[in-house]
């Protein structure tokens, strides 16, 4: 959490023209790049070039995909005048300071700083944009909430879970169904929304999960994930407030 205050402190500049620019809380920017490359220190060790050769001809599970990202890597070096056999990684390919696959280096990338290039690899101004810009063309609602912590009947849960990602019940009906949270909180009855069931060493803890949640799933399609950037994201923004 230091890390990211100091992070935050560094960039605050760039980081509120951000949240300007894209309507997307600097919280949240900074959140994912301390959970991607803890403040760019660790950006991978794999040559991407040879883990997408390797898990596009050699994986057969995600050939496709792999394949494909390998065809936007190329096309992503020779657009940003990039040495396609330098560039390190994680073991799937992903690169910089927010960690982008090719193909979301290629549609997300924003040259923040307007100096001429997108760098995600080196400059950190780039990468705020670009992550920002990620958010906000993922369908980011500025000013609208993330996720609640919910209470919930342990009979009523089995019928209120879904597997899907994306909220696909109401607050209406999840309200109706037995799902309680802070009498302060405001939503509308037909906000979409997701029961969420995180496991704990002596039980579960509920939240619920609003569309705001869901795009940052869309970053890395896990709820674990999200939740984790969305805490640390509070804690964040509660330190810098104090």
């Amino acid at each position: 959490m230091q890390k990211g205050v100091e992070f935050w402190h560094t960039h605050q500049d760039s980081l509120k023209r951000a949240e300007q620019v894209f309507g997307v809380p600097a919280e949240i920017i900074v959140a994912i790049i301390g959970v991607e490359t803890f403040y760019g220190t660790y950006q991978g060790k794999y040559e991407v070039l040879d883990s997408l050769y390797t898990l596009g001809f050699h994986y057969p599970p995600r050939s496709k995909f792999f394949k494909s990202e390998l065809a936007q890597y190329l096309l992503m070096t020779r657009e940003e005048g990039l040495d396609n056999t330098s560039i390190v990684g994680s073991y799937a390919g992903a690169m910089g300071w927010g960690q982008f696959i090719s193909s979301s280096y290629r549609h997300y990338a924003v040259d923040f700083d307007q100096d001429g290039t997108r760098d995600l690899l080196n400059n950190p101004q780039d990468a705020i944009g670009s992550v920002a810009n990620y958010f906000r063309k993922n369908g980011w609602k500025p000013g609208e909430a993330v996720a609640y912590p919910a209470v919930v009947e342990k009979a009523q849960v089995p019928s209120l879970l879904t597997d899907k990602l994306k909220p696909s019940q109401s607050w209406q009906s999840l309200h109706k169904g037995g799902v309680r949270i802070d009498g302060t909180a405001e939503l509308v009855d037909e906000a979409p929304a997701k029961l969420l069931q995180f496991e704990l060493t002596d039980g579960h803890e509920y939240w619920l999960g609003l569309h705001n949640f869901y795009v940052i799933t869309r970053y890395n399609h896990s709820p674990l994930y999200a939740m984790a950037v969305y805490r640390l994201s509070q804690e964040i923004k509660a330190a810098m407030a104090g």
